[in-house]
Order: structure tokens, then sequence, then C-alpha cells
């Protein structure tokens, strides 16, 4: 099972959108599953781009009710725990993409390096991973090569 989780802003311009929707469409391709936070922005393009190729996107609301996540999502799982809730959306994924964002894409990083999951990142997100049992921080410049390395990543797990 490939499941991968995808990160980044909430509010995003138009550019940083398209990136998140073509990350989608070659996620499903891939026979990824899709985990995100299920809100806006980078959430929102990443899920339309998933269930253009019919893929399955889960989104991980912070809040509790199904209806808060976006249209494109698969299915909405609401936890009620606000922040908190991005642990869960590392924890899912296997390898995590981030795409653009601030100090919630940042915390989500994190946790994943902090788990040991490796974190390919497009766009301007930087971390160092200082201890071993860390996950490597990789960044990509493109939306085809974070997905390759993330397909292959998440299968060698």
């Amino acid at each position: 099972m490939l499941n991968i989780s995808v990160i980044g802003g909430s509010e995003i311009p138009a550019k940083t959108c398209e990136v998140a929707r073509e990350v989608g469409r070659l996620l499903a391709k891939g026979g990824a599953t899709v985990f995100c936070g299920g809100l806006s922005g980078v959430m929102e393009c990443v899920a339309k781009g998933v269930r253009e190729e019919n893929g399955l996107v889960i989104g991980i609301l912070p809040g509790n009710l199904p209806e808060e996540g976006n249209k494109y999502l698969s299915a909405a799982l609401p936890t009620g725990l606000g922040y908190a809730r991005n642990f869960l959306v590392v924890r899912a994924g296997k390898v995590v993409i981030a795409i653009d964002g601030s100090t919630g894409t940042i915390s989500e990083a994190s946790f994943a390096l902090a788990e040991g999951k490796d974190v390919i990142a497009i766009g301007d997100l930087e971390f160092v991973p200082k201890k071993k049992s860390e996950g490597k921080f990789i960044k990509v410049t493109s939306p085809k090569e974070a997905v390759e390395l993330s397909l292959r990543l998440a299968s060698e797990k």
C-alpha cells in the first residue's frame, strides 16, 4: 500500500495550486492513496488532481464536521483535534510531500522528520534533520520528481 501524505499552505497562489494539482494527478496515476488536511489551498488542489485521475484522497480534518472538508475528497475524517490533527496527517503516509506553506506545514514536516519519515519539498521550505533516527529532508524542483521519489521511497518502506 502506497500511502503518501501531502502537506502545504491553505492560502496559495494559482501557480502553487497547479503544482499541487499535478502532484495529485501523478500520485493517483502511481497508485498511491493520498492523505491531506482536507481543507483549502494545497489540500484542495492536490485533492482535485487525485480525483481527476479517479484516485483516492482522504482528508483528515481539524474540526468536527465532514462538511468542512473540500469538495474533492474521497472521504473526510473529522477529528475535532484542531492543529493536533497535523500529526495524524503525517502519520498516515509512508512519505510526505510538502508544497509551500507556513507554520502548519512546518509543524507537519517536523512531525514527519521526527517520526523518521522522509519529507520531499517543492518550494522554499528548508529543514536540516540532526539525528540519525530522523527522516531525510529532500528538496526537488518539480511535481514529477517529487512523486517519482515519494512512490519509490514508500514502496521501499
